[in-house]
């Protein structure tokens, strides 16, 4: 009997890209071979700068690989690349909707472009806003979305022409987790019932295991290629949940320094642990200080096999903690609650965009602003920061009422953008002097400053660097050494660790771990909810209003059920955001 078998859907052999960056050369991609199945989903994981965008860029055909093969469904890309391109669909991650257009509008243009016709679209339209649940929507703009509809618009006028092949570059980037979950429930329907090969890129390595198969990539490198349960089956018996009294940062930072431990993070009120060997750490030198300590096993997840692999790779320990700056307890330092939200509003126009909104923060605490897309937690970080004018209510930050002394509470204020916001054309020395000068700092204060930030931040090295060459890591590195020149008293935070890796995103909490134990107090948004496991206190915010406030680990135990004994603190995002939404869908 003949074989029939097609093949996979992608094949790579040797594959090579490089790039050049001014006078450095940067390797892409670096000899990747793998396979991707056929009706299958196929992650490509890797932080920002791993190489995923050019890779899926080269199995579209839009690139050519200096070296190496790519077969697209058995067709040779480098020598049919518009025979590829009329059977797949590719959702970039910067998609151009038109802002301008209702969401009709846009699946008209796309179809347009695809070549669709008009008799087959009402079918087509009818099937995909039903699969994204856009139907109700048809006549709003595309840029009155949220951020997670505007992702499944995207990927409705990608689908306006049914492709064999789906290539997906980070879809749930910058998108909460009802709208991750929501995407991801497209996507299993795209492979189940219509049969699409899908490749799905991704830095949030939790979604790893919701694909079939996973190529693991790390600056241009292939770690790992095979079923996420095989990467995780590798860390069996080496995973372990601390608890004691002596403070869960104080505990991370002590196990993270013990021999034979390689990784040490926060999860609610324990610390995760993973060992390089399947036995507890030997932890005879901290019973003095935390006589309670006990270690209890916990299943493996992937992000372990990841770290794991990272640091076998490049020899890495934990980084030495950082050396303080200064410690706030001291004359003029504000003490007790040192930013106070009562009954905050914002209006814009007709729109209510923060509605009747309270809370405070204590000195020395991590605070969470959490949110689905659209819910406010922006308008409300942008009015602490005394960027906006609060439509009515109290406002105080490091006890200036905002009102009336934003200024004087700005330079109170340390402030990390969610994008890179740095001067990309100036050099890394050259960003540190200028925040510095903006921050007020002169003469010997100002240099002694400079060569503290360039110390602590290892950045001595790549002083002369342009910012806008800098790894990733790097640019995060010196963002925060900028927003932290003036020794402030307080810390906001906006996405700040998005699409950076695992051991960059350790380095950077342990330094905020360390700011909050000096006294600093760092308020933080965040879509990546085992970052809100670092928070002490968190809000949960939806349309514009408060559900949900306490500690993450209380959160949690609200969402606990039968069937789900031990939630996640994504599975409790979701539960009070169901929540909050069952009366109205009710009606």
């Amino acid at each position: 009997m003949p074989d029939t078998d097609p093949g996979p859907a992608v094949r790579l052999a040797g594959v090579r890209r490089r790039f050049h960056a001014g006078k450095r050369v940067v390797t892409a991609l670096d000899g990747i071979t793998a396979e991707a199945a056929r009706g299958a989903v196929t992650g490509l994981v890797g932080p920002d700068g791993a190489g995923k965008t050019t890779l899926m860029r080269l199995i579209a055909g839009l690139l050519r690989a200096d070296a190496g093969r790519i077969e697209v469904l058995g067709i040779d890309v480098a020598r049919d690349p518009l025979s590829v391109q009329a059977r797949l669909g590719y959702m970039p991650q910067r998609f151009g909707l038109y802002e301008d257009l209702s969401v009709a509008e846009n699946l008209d243009l796309y179809a347009d472009l695809q070549g669709v016709s008009p008799d087959r679209r009402p079918a087509r339209y009818a099937e995909l806003l039903h699969m994204t649940g856009l139907g109700p929507f048809t006549g709003r703009m595309a840029g009155r979305l949220s951020g997670g509809m505007k992702q499944k618009l995207g990927l409705a006028c990608t689908l306006v022409h049914p492709p064999d092949l789906l290539l997906l570059d980070e879809p749930t980037v910058g998108v909460d987790p009802v709208s991750r979950r929501e995407l991801w429930q497209i996507i299993d329907h795209l492979t189940r019932e219509a049969q699409v090969t899908v490749l799905f890129s991704t830095a949030y390595l939790d979604e790893a295991e919701r694909c079939d198969s996973v190529l693991l990539l790390h600056e241009g490198q292939l770690l790992g290629h095979g079923p996420p349960g095989q990467f995780t089956a590798e860390m069996a018996g080496r995973s372990f949940l601390a608890t004691a009294s002596l403070g869960r940062r104080r505990l991370q930072a002590r196990l993270a320094a013990m021999p034979g431990v390689i990784d040490a993070v926060i999860q609610g009120s324990r610390v995760r642990v993973i060992t390089a060997e399947a036995v507890p750490p030997v932890a005879a030198g901290l019973f003095a200080e935390a006589p309670d300590l006990v270690f209890t096993p916990t299943p493996p997840r992937f992000e372990d096999s990841f770290v794991a692999r990272l640091r076998a790779r490049d020899g890495l320990a934990p980084p030495a903690l950082p050396t303080p700056a200064r410690p706030l307890a001291g004359e003029g330092g504000v003490t007790g609650d040192v930013i106070v939200v009562a009954r905050l509003t914002r209006r814009f126009g007709a729109f209510v965009a923060v509605d009747d909104v309270s809370f405070t923060v204590a000195r020395g605490e991590i605070f969470g602003l959490l949110g689905a897309n659209g819910a406010g937690k922006s308008t409300t970080f942008r009015m602490l920061c005394g960027l906006l004018p609060p439509t009515s209510g109290t406002l105080r930050v490091a006890g200036f009422d905002l009102r009336g002394a934003a200024a004087s509470a700005r330079g109170r204020i340390g402030y990390m953008a969610q994008k890179f916001s740095l001067y990309g054309d100036l050099s890394v020395a050259q960003n540190l002097r200028f925040f510095s000068s903006a921050y007020r700092l002169t003469g010997a204060h100002q240099r002694a400053r400079v060569a503290w930030a360039e110390t602590e931040f290892e950045l001595g090295p790549m002083r002369d660097a342009t910012a806008r060459d800098l790894p990733l890591g790097f640019k995060q590195r010196l963002a925060l050494a900028c927003a932290l020149m003036h020794e402030p008293d307080i810390l906001f935070l906006d996405e700040p660790t998005s699409g950076v890796d695992p051991l960059a995103r350790r380095e950077f909490w342990r330094r905020i771990n360390a700011l909050a134990e000096q006294g600093v107090t760092v308020l933080v948004t965040t879509h990546f909810m085992e970052e809100a496991e670092y928070c002490d206190r968190l809000v949960i915010m939806a349309q514009g209003a408060v559900l949900a406030a306490g500690e993450p680990e209380a959160i949690k135990q609200g969402a606990r059920t039968a069937a789900q004994p031990d939630p996640t603190m994504e599975d409790a995002f979701i539960a009070v955001i169901e929540a909050a939404q069952a009366p109205a869908q009710a009606a």
